[in-house]
C-alpha cells in the first residue's frame, strides 16, 4: 500500500491516534444523548438470503444431529447422538440495558458496557422437538423474548431470538442495547474461526473484537481487524454464526474455561433481535460447509490466480515493467502474473494511465499476455479531490450526489469513499472501471476502504449512505459492496481479486485476501524490535502471514496471499526473504513483493536459485490445489488447515503448523536463525518432501519430531500412501501465451498445453484421489507391493510420470495391465522414452520414476 503523495518516505497514515484524542477531547458519557438508527436490512448479511447448494458428503452412517429442550432450566441443547456439543442454560440469553438508547454511543461492546445483564428467569414452550424449538423466554424483572431454533438441514439449525416489547428493558426507562448468547462448552476443546487474526489462528484463552478498533499499543494504531468474521468452530464439531453486522465481541473461553461469550452492540436496532446459526458434523473441518451453504461458496478465480505474481510497491515506468517481464523470463522464473502498484494513473483515481511514464498502456498489457503473464492494478474507492488530474471525475460525482450523505473520519488523503450503496455510483463507477478492463486488465489489487468504522472508544463516527444505512452495520457492509463492483466486471471464466478488508459473505467476491502491510521481520505480532536505534511495537512479520492464512481458512476465505518478504520497514533481511517464499510457496496463492521493491534477482545466487526451485514447485501443485478450490463447493473444507483442527483428537493446538490439503504437512521455519524446526507428527509415516527421510509416530497422539531446515528447504512432509498431482518440471506458467514452448524465449504454459500429470507419492497406506477433471488415482500398500491405479480425466490426457519416494530399495519389477516395464539407465533414457522406470538410490529415500503412456493404468511395483 503507498504512501499518498507528498509524504515522507517512512509516513503512513496515522490517523487512529488522531481521531480518537479529537474524539476523547469533547466525549462524555457515551451514552448520554441522541436517539436511534433506521433498522438496518439483516438479509444482505453473508451476500445472500437464501442457500447455496452444497454442503458435507453424508455419511453412510451418521449420528442424527437434534435439539434437546428442558423448559425447567429452561435449557437448550445441539447434540450429536447423544453427545451434547452445546449447552444454552438460562444465563446463556443475556439482555444488556441502558438507561436510554443514545445517539452519540456506538454501543461497540468493546467499549461500552451496559448498565445491566438480565438472564433468563423461567420460558414458555410453545413447540419443542428434536428439530424444532420455540419459546418465549421471560427475563429477570418480566421482558419477554420469543426464540425460534429450526432445522434447515442435517446439522444446520436457524435460530431467531427477538425482544418482545421491541427493544424496551423490564424496568421503567431502560431499554435493550445489547444482546449476548453464552453458550457452554467443553473446557478443553479448541476454537478456530473468527476472521483474520495476527497471533494465533486458535483463540481459547483470548477476547476479539470483530471490527476495527484504535490500539495504541501497535505502530499501526488499530486492532488489524480487517476480515472480522462472526462465525467459530469448536474442534468437538460445531459451529455456531451470528448473522448480524453489529459492532461485537467474543470472549472465547477466557473469563470461563466452559463459555463462549458473544456480545452485539445492537444499540437503537435491538428490537430487530439476533439471527443465529448451530452447525453440527462429525469433523470439525466440515463445520464451513454448513456456512457456505448460508453464505455462498468462496468466488473461484482463474487458473493463473494461484501465480505466483510479482510486484513493485512504485513502478518508475512502462520500461521498468517491461523489464521486469523479460528478466521473470531470461532467469526461469516461474511466474502467472503481474501487477502495477501505484502510481501509474494520472491520479487517485483518473481511470488512466500517466502518458508520461506510461505511454503506450496497451502494448504493455499485450506484451504481458505474449510472456504468459497476466496484468492486474493496484485500486481504491476514492477520487483525490486534490489532484487536477481527477477534478472533472470529482465534480461530475459531487453533481450526481455519489458520495455519502454524510461522512465522518477518513483514512487517507483521497477524500471520502464513493457510496456504493447507492445504486447510481455503483454503476457509475463500474463503467470508470471497465476502461481498465476493455483493455485486457483482469485482477485487481484493492486497498483501503475500510474508512467506515463503528466508532472510537464507545463513541460514534458518524457516516449516513444512501440506502438508509449507517456505520452501526456498513462498518461491515461497505467492503462486501466495494468489493462486489470490481468482481462483476472480471471475466466470467475468473479473474483475480485481492482485498485487504472483508466480513462475513464476502468470499463471494473475493477471491484472495492479504493481510495488508506487515513488517519485513521475522517478529511475532505485538513483539517490539528497533531498526536504527527506533523502537516500534510490531504488526507481526513473517509469524504473523503465517498464523493469518491459517485463521482465515476456517473463517470463510480459502484463499490468502502476504506480500512475500514483508511491508513495514522493508526491504527484509536475506533470511526474512527466502524463510517468506518458503512458506507462501506453500499457500494456494504466492505473490511477492515488498515496500522498498525488492525483486528476487536482488539478492545472491543462492537465495535466487532457491527461489527459483520453491515458485516452480508453488505452480507444479497446481493440480493438487486446485483440486482443492474446486472441491470447496462439496465439501467446504479450509485448504490451509491448521493442524489442531486438520487433527481436533490431538489436543494440540500449534500456531505455525498446518495441513496444505490433506496430504501435505507444513512447518514454515518462522525463528530467526534457525536451522532445525520442531513440529507436531500426526500419528502414522510421513515422509520428508526435499529429502525423502522418513518419520513415525505410532500414535496414538502427537508427536514432537525435530525436522532439519537448512535455508532453501522448509519442513514439507507427505503422508504415506497419499497422491500429490503435479504438473511437469519445466511449467512457466498457468496462464495463456502467444509463444508457447520450453526452448529459449518460449513459454512452457499450463493453459496452452496442459501436457502430462505427474503423481508423487510414497508407500506406507492405502489412499485414493480424485482431481478436478475427473482423473481418479487410487495407492494399495499390500506389504509385497505397492499398486497404483489411474483413470485419466477430461483435461490430463498426455500419459503419467509416477514418483514414489522412501522406496528403501529397488523393486524386484514394475509391470501394469500391458505386461511389464522395462527399467532404464537413466533420466535421459527415461525422458526419450514412451515407457520405463529408473530407481535412483540415493535421491529423496529412494526414489523410483515410472513412465506411462497415456490411458487407464493398473501398475504393480514388486518389492
Amino acid at each position: 500500500m503507498p504512501v499518498p503523495a507528498g509524504s515522507p518516505p517512512d509516513a503512513r497514515p496515522k490517523l487512529w491516534p488522531i481521531l480518537c484524542a479529537g474524539l476523547l477531547a469533547c466525549a462524555g458519557d457515551p451514552a448520554a444523548d441522541g436517539q436511534g438508527e433506521t433498522e438496518d436490512d439483516l438479509s444482505d448479511i453473508g451476500g445472500s438470503s437464501e442457500e447455496s447448494e452444497g454442503g458435507p458428503e453424508p455419511d453412510p452412517d451418521p449420528e442424527p444431529i437434534t435439539l434437546a429442550w428442558d423448559e425447567a432450566g429452561p435449557e437448550l441443547a445441539l447434540l450429536r447422538g447423544e453427545t451434547v456439543l452445546l449447552r444454552f442454560p438460562a444465563d446463556a440469553f443475556l439482555l444488556g440495558e441502558v438507561a436510554a438508547i443514545v445517539e452519540s454511543s456506538s454501543y461497540d461492546p468493546a467499549f461500552v458496557e451496559p448498565a445491566a445483564w438480565r438472564a433468563v428467569e423461567s420460558a414458555e414452550t410453545i413447540e419443542a422437538g428434536p428439530t424444532r424449538v420455540e419459546a418465549t423466554l421471560i427475563f429477570e424483572g418480566g421482558a419477554r423474548t420469543q426464540l425460534v431454533v429450526e432445522e434447515q438441514a442435517a446439522g444446520r439449525f436457524a435460530a431467531t431470538w427477538i425482544p418482545a416489547d421491541e427493544g424496551e428493558g423490564e424496568g421503567e426507562g431502560s431499554s435493550v442495547a445489547m444482546l449476548r448468547l453464552a453458550p457452554v462448552v467443553d473446557s478443553e476443546e479448541g476454537f478456530y474461526g473468527l476472521g483474520e487474526v495476527f497471533d494465533s489462528p486458535e483463540h481459547r484463552g483470548r477476547t476479539r473484537a470483530l471490527q476495527l478498533e484504535y490500539d495504541a499499543a501497535l505502530e499501526s494504531a488499530n486492532n488489524e481487524a480487517h476480515v472480522p468474521v462472526p462465525f467459530i468452530t469448536g474442534t468437538n464439531g460445531w459451529g455456531l454464526y451470528l448473522a448480524d453486522d453489529h459492532a461485537m465481541v467474543f470472549d472465547v473461553a477466557q473469563s470461563d474455561a466452559d463459555r463462549l461469550r458473544a456480545t452485539v452492540g445492537t444499540g437503537p436496532d435491538s428490537g430487530a433481535g439476533l439471527q443465529f446459526h448451530l452447525f453440527a458434523a462429525d469433523h470439525p473441518l466440515d463445520i464451513a460447509a454448513h456456512y457456505y451453504a448460508l453464505t455462498g461458496t468462496p468466488h473461484r478465480p482463474a487458473p493463473w490466480a494461484l501465480g505466483p505474481w510479482i510486484w513493485r510497491d512504485e513502478n518508475e515506468d512502462q520500461a521498468e515493467v517491461l523489464a521486469d517481464m523479460q528478466t521473470l523470463r531470461a532467469l526461469d522464473l516461474a511466474t502467472s502474473g503481474i501487477w502495477v502498484d501505484r502510481p501509474y494513473a494520472s491520479g487517485v483515481n483518473s481511470f488512466d494511465f500517466d502518458a508520461a511514464p506510461f505511454p503506450a498502456p496497451q502494448a504493455m498489457i499485450d506484451e504481458a499476455h505474449a510472456l504468459g503473464l497476466r496484468f492486474a492494478l493496484w485500486h481504491t474507492p476514492y477520487l483525490d479531490p486534490n489532484n487536477p488530474a481527477v477534478a472533472s471525475l470529482r465534480e461530475q460525482a459531487e453533481l450526481m450526489g455519489l458520495f455519502p450523505p454524510e461522512s465522518a473520519l477518513l483514512t487517507s488523503s483521497w477524500g471520502e469513499p464513493i457510496d456504493f450503496s447507492n445504486a447510481d455510483a455503483f454503476d457509475w463507477w463500474q463503467a470508470q472501471i471497465q476502461l481498465y478492463t476493455d483493455m485486457g486488465v483482469e485482477g485487481f489489487k484493492l486497498d483501503y476502504g475500510e474508512d467506515v468504522t463503528v466508532g472510537l472508544n464507545g463513541l460514534r463516527t458518524t457516516w449516513a449512505f444512501a440506502d438508509g444505512s449507517s456505520e452501526r452495520t456498513m462498518h461491515k457492509g461497505y467492503p462486501r459492496l466495494y468489493h462486489r463492483a470490481y468482481q462483476e466486471l472480471l471475466p466470467a471464466e475468473g479473474g483475480f481479486l485481492l482485498a485487504r478488508a472483508g466480513s462475513a459473505g464476502d468470499q463471494v467476491n473475493v477471491d484472495v485476501i492479504w493481510p495488508g502491510d506487515l513488517d519485513a521481520t521475522m517478529t511475532t505480532h505485538g513483539e517490539s524490535f528497533e531498526i536504527d536505534g527506533q523502537v516500534y511495537a510490531g504488526v507481526g512479520g513473517l509469524p504473523a502471514a503465517v498464523v493469518a492464512g491459517s485463521s482465515l481458512g476456517p473463517s470463510g476465505f480459502p484463499l490468502f496471499a502476504s506480500d512475500t518478504g514483508g511491508y513495514r520497514h522493508a526491504p527484509p533481511s536475506p533470511e526474512t526473504f527466502a524463510r517468506w517464499f518458503e512458506h507462501t510457496a506453500l499457500t494456494p496463492v504466492m505473490q511477492i513483493g515488498t515496500n522498498s521493491n525488492d525483486v528476487a534477482w536482488d539478492f545472491d545466487d543462492e537465495i535466487l536459485a532457491s527461489y527459483r526451485a520453491l515458485t516452480r514447485l508453488h505452480m507444479r501443485l497446481f493440480p493438487y490445489l486446485w483440486t482443492e478450490i474446486e472441491d470447496l463447493a462439496t465439501d467446504g473444507r479450509a485448504i490451509v488447515r491448521p493442524l489442531g483442527l486438520a487433527y481436533p483428537e490431538l489436543g494440540v493446538h500449534p500456531r505455525y503448523d498446518y495441513m496444505l490439503g490433506d496430504a501435505l504437512l507444513c512447518a514454515p521455519v518462522v525463528e530467526a536463525g534457525a536451522s532445525e524446526r520442531a513440529l507436531y507428527l500426526p500419528p502414522g509415516r510421513w515422509v520428508h518432501w526435499f529429502t525423502g527421510e522418513v518419520f513415525e509416530n505410532p500414535g496414538p497422539g502427537a508427536l514432537l519430531a525435530s525436522v532439519d531446515a537448512p535455508l532453501g528447504r522448509p519442513p514439507l512432509l507427505l503422508r504415506a500412501g497419499d497422491i500429490v498431482a503435479m504438473l511437469r518440471p519445466t511449467i512457466d506458467s498457468l496462464a495463456p501465451t502467444t509463444a508457447p514452448g520450453t526452448a529459449a524465449g518460449e513459454v512452457d504454459s499450463y493453459a496452452t498445453d496442459p501436457g502430462p500429470l505427474t503423481i508423487r507419492t510414497t508407500p506406507g497406506a492405502s489412499r485414493e484421489a480424485a482431481l478436478f477433471d475427473g482423473t481418479t488415482v487410487h495407492t494399495s500398500d499390500a506389504g509385497a507391493s505397492f499398486e497404483v491405479a489411474l483413470s485419466p480425466g477430461a483435461v490430463f490426457v498426455q500419459g503419467v510420470e509416477i514418483e514414489v519416494i522412501a522406496m528403501d530399495q529397488a523393486p524386484t519389477g514394475v509391470h501394469d495391465q500391458d505386461g511389464a516395464i522395462a527399467q532404464v539407465a537413466d533420466a535421459s533414457a527415461l525422458a526419450a522414452a514412451e515407457r520405463g522406470w529408473l530407481f535412483v538410490a540415493d535421491e529423496l529415500g529412494g526414489q523410483l520414476r515410472i513412465k506411462l503412456e497415456a490411458g487407464e493404468r493398473s501398475l504393480v511395483i514388486e518389492r
